[in-house]
């Protein structure tokens, strides 16, 4: 079973502290993304340091885009992202008109979904999506659990890639110990330690227990 990517969320508030961390933490892992945070205060800018930075990682950038498809897409293409995040909420059209442009188009998964709706995204050449367990929901107490195993299992089995975020930690990797997820997402679990290039060792080395 292939081994799942280990993405880097970059959620800082300035492009000088994720560059930081980027710095300590980017080569070690597989995908850097520019969380939706970062964006909000340095949109393309960060985007465009990161690409420099990496020019041969995978850039994700995580724009939870709901409108103005092609638009949005085109932006994060020119400034060297590979991956775009459309929110779940978002028209048919408007992840039509995003895949027209950047083929790397993942929707985001949050509470607007329908297994009806997964089969209309895979129709217009979606194969990406991202389960996500809200940072809000996190604080009020929810768990990763058979819940969240069952449907990352049952988009898997549809032929999608997914990838897991929200509140991953070491102890989250092992809960999906023989299921070929494509991407763990990290965010403060690397970004929020003293040491984050210590932190995201230790999760390519959790996943790779599990992923010959």
């Amino acid at each position: 079973m292939t081994k799942p990517n280990l993405q880097i969320a970059l959620d800082q508030n300035t492009l000088a502290d994720a560059a930081r961390i980027a710095h300590l933490a980017g080569s070690i892992v597989d995908i850097v993304e520019v969380g939706t945070i970062l964006e909000l205060q340095a949109g393309q800018q960060a985007i465009k340091v990161l690409r420099e930075m990496f020019p041969d990682k995978i850039i994700a950038s995580d724009t939870k885009c709901a409108d103005a498809g092609s638009t949005v897409a085109q932006n994060s293409k020119d400034a060297g992202a590979d991956l775009m995040t459309v929110i779940d909420s978002a028209t048919i059209a408007t992840m039509k008109s995003a895949k027209s442009v950047l083929d790397g188009i993942q929707v985001e998964l949050y509470s607007a979904w329908t297994w009806d709706l997964a089969e209309q995204w895979q129709a217009i050449g979606i194969e990406q999506v991202i389960y996500h367990q809200s940072r809000d929901a996190l604080l009020a107490g929810e768990v990763w659990g058979k819940k969240d195993l069952d449907i990352v299992k049952r988009f898997i089995d549809m032929g999608f890639k997914v990838s897991v975020t929200g509140g991953l930690n070491l102890d989250t990797i092992k809960l999906f110990k023989d299921v070929p997820v494509y991407t763990f997402i990290a965010g403060r679990a690397i970004t929020g330690q003293k040491d984050p290039a210590t932190a995201a060792q230790a999760f390519q080395d959790e996943i790779k227990k599990y992923w010959a």
